[in-house]
């Protein structure tokens, strides 16, 4: 599988060798491409030997025969196109660049009997293949293709459909939406000493590019501002802590902008209630949610969104060592709130609760989302096919439901209340950030809930499925770039004016 696709779209073409893709709807009936790249129709024989029904994203491989211009010829199937699955064009793309392999050259015919492939479609299409193709691979001392049949870097593809050259205007939009979803797993993927603090936050800098505000704070100007609690968690490790504000003005003026925050723990050991060894090397990936939503921003500057939207990530390492936090200390919160610190591997909400209260004091978001690798414990609840979703107001979980079934990066809501809430009061402080065994991913959430005051307030745990998770049509990769693609189509489809 090639690490890049290089797209081209086009209403009409004949494939110059490579493969050619072609598609059937359920019942294994071919586009009318398909008489063009198989002037002998073996393909229908070829069909019936392999009992292809046409099912969603399934496919059927074969030699290209005598007087075809293509060397191979690809039939992938749409499923019911009645009742399509959710996000069903990307993850079509995906499942047909996943059969690209060594080819060089692909043709892509997006036809189908009395299916209408509209410019949407096809442009979604497109970034499932790119989303499909990325691969991590920086750090391997490989030898590139020498000529002798290894994969290439990049393939040439030409979609060929009726609405082509509406896609080809939409493309932009659409790339940059892969683009942001592609930061965020390169960000999630890179190694903790590669990427710390600093790094991360020079890297979220680049944003400038695409007419993103850029502010850094330094510890000194946190400080200043009373962050004790994220400041707790960054003591500990010789690299700085830093937060990172990112800001795209695209609504009006006047608007109220709307708010995600991130954690982003570079690396964590879990301080010193230290990590046990096994596995502890994925926690590189402890700030997919400050990759999430970096890779938002590149999203919407990339397509121009019409919002004002708020981006901040609070940026930390956790370790062990001489000035590190102990288990019992008690740490004051820019909210002027008081937390004992029972176990300082619980640190991400440490972080998160500064960086909701600068957010939420300095810029009054009409709403505020925040993402984070949070709990093991959502993992144990939900899977890895699901992000945990808590939040204090119903529209706003709606509205997060339906964008997760939309991209399929779906969300599930979790239960809160003052039952759950009272497990973290402590006789020393205002609060303790454990709850106990039980209900571990709801007492994380009852904690955050107690830095938003009233404003609309989302908290999506993301640990089961920003990293580590299960590879599917259009994520070959550890990481997943999870939450992207989901908040974009909230923006999308409820807050640009």
């Amino acid at each position: 599988m090639p690490k890049s696709v290089e797209i081209t779209f086009a209403r009409s073409a004949k494939p110059a060798g490579g493969v050619a893709v072609v598609l059937a709807a359920e019942g294994a009936k071919p586009g009318p491409s398909a008489e063009a790249v198989d002037p002998a129709g073996v393909l229908k024989k070829a069909l019936k030997v392999a009992e292809f029904k046409g099912k969603a994203r399934t496919a059927v491989d074969v030699i290209a025969p005598s007087g075809s211009s293509a060397d191979r010829i690809v039939v992938v199937g749409l499923g019911n196109t009645a009742k399509p699955d959710p996000d069903a064009w990307t993850r079509l793309g995906g499942a047909i660049a996943g059969r690209f392999g060594k080819a060089r050259r692909a043709t892509v015919f997006l036809d189908a009997p009395d299916v209408e492939i509209d410019a949407a479609a096809v442009a979604s299409v497109a970034m499932g293949m790119e989303l499909r193709a990325y691969r991590f691979d920086r750090y391997k001392t490989k030898k590139k293709d020498d000529g002798n049949g290894n994969e290439p870097d990049t393939v040439k593809v030409t979609i060929v459909a009726a609405a082509a050259a509406a896609a080809k205007k939409l493309w932009s939009e659409y790339e940059g939406i892969a683009g942001g979803v592609m930061l965020a797993r390169d960000l999630v993927n890179e190694p903790a000493n590669i990427l710390g603090p600093l790094e991360f936050a020079a890297k979220a800098g680049e944003l400038s590019k695409l007419g993103v505000e850029i502010e850094v704070l330094t510890e000194k100007e946190m400080k200043k501002l009373g962050m004790g609690a994220l400041l707790g968690v960054a003591q500990g490790s010789t690299r700085p802590a830093r937060l990172v504000v990112m800001r795209w003005n695209g609504g009006k003026a006047k608007s109220k902008p709307i708010a995600f925050v991130g954690k982003g723990v570079v690396f964590d050991t879990g301080g010193n209630s230290i990590k046990p060894a096994g596995g502890m090397e994925d926690m590189k990936g402890d700030m997919g949610g400050a990759a999430a939503v970096t890779g938002l921003m590149h999203a919407l500057a990339a397509r121009k969104a019409k919002a004002n939207v708020i981006g901040i990530i609070g940026l930390v390492e956790n370790m062990v060592d001489g000035n590190a936090q102990r288990p019992g200390d008690i740490v004051t919160s820019m909210s002027g709130q008081t937390i004992e610190v029972l176990n300082t591997d619980a640190e991400g909400r440490l972080v998160l609760a500064d960086a909701l209260t600068y957010c939420i004091d300095k810029y009054k978001p009409e709403f505020v989302v925040n993402l984070a690798t949070l709990t093991g414990a959502i993992m144990v609840a939900l899977g890895q096919f699901h992000a945990g979703l808590f939040s204090n107001d119903d529209t706003l979980s709606e509205q997060l439901t339906e964008a997760g079934l939309a991209t399929h990066e779906r969300v599930w809501r979790m239960p809160m209340g003052a039952d759950y809430d009272k497990l973290i009061d402590s006789k020393n402080a205002d609060m303790k950030n454990i709850g106990g065994r039980y209900g571990g991913s709801i007492t994380a959430a009852q904690f955050l809930q107690r830095f938003v005051d009233e404003t609309p307030w989302a908290h999506l745990d993301v640990a089961g499925t920003a990293m580590g998770s299960p590879a599917n049509e259009i994520s070959q990769s550890w990481a997943s770039g999870f939450g992207v693609r989901l908040l974009d189509r909230l923006v999308r489809d409820y807050y640009e004016k």
